[in-house]
C-alpha cells in the first residue's frame, strides 16, 4: 500500500492516511477481502504514531469501508455498487464544493468554472 505522508498541507495526518486508504478502495486498487497492514507496521512504514493510524482506520470503520476484527486485523469490506456509488457522489459532491469556495476566492463565476469542468472532462 502506498501512502504518501505531506507535512505542507495541513490537512491532519490521520485524515491524509485515510483518505489516501479510502481512495485506494473506491478505485478498486484494495479490493474486497484484502488485509491492511497492521496499525502498527502502518506507522512504522509511515514513521507516525499508532495513535494516528488507529485514528484513519477509525474513520474508514465508520464510512463503512474496511472492517476490523480483534486478533485478525483489518480487512477491505465488501462494498455493493449503490454503496460505491454513493461514496463516488459524496467524495465528488465534496471536491467539487470546494473548487466553488476556491473559485469563489479567486472570482471566477459560474460560467467560467462550468467551461473549466467541461474542458477537463473532454481531456479525460
Amino acid at each position: 500500500m502506498n501512502i504518501i505522508i505531506s507535512n505542507s498541507t495541513g490537512q491532519p495526518i490521520y485524515d491524509q492516511i485515510a483518505a489516501q486508504i479510502k481512495n485506494q478502495i473506491l478505485s478498486k486498487e484494495l479490493e474486497a477481502g484484502t488485509a491492511l497492514p497492521s496499525m502498527r507496521l502502518l506507522a512504522k512504514e509511515l514513521k507516525v504514531s499508532v495513535i494516528t493510524t488507529k485514528r484513519a482506520y477509525e474513520e474508514l470503520e465508520k464510512e463503512g469501508l474496511i472492517e476490523s476484527y480483534t486478533g485478525k486485523g483489518s480487512f477491505v469490506r465488501i462494498q455493493n455498487e449503490q454503496q460505491l456509488r454513493e461514496q463516488h457522489l459524496h467524495e465528488i459532491r465534496t471536491k467539487l464544493q470546494q473548487a466553488i469556495e476556491l473559485a469563489a476566492l479567486a472570482h471566477i463565476g459560474p460560467a467560467e468554472l462550468r467551461a473549466m469542468l467541461e474542458s477537463l472532462q473532454e481531456e479525460e
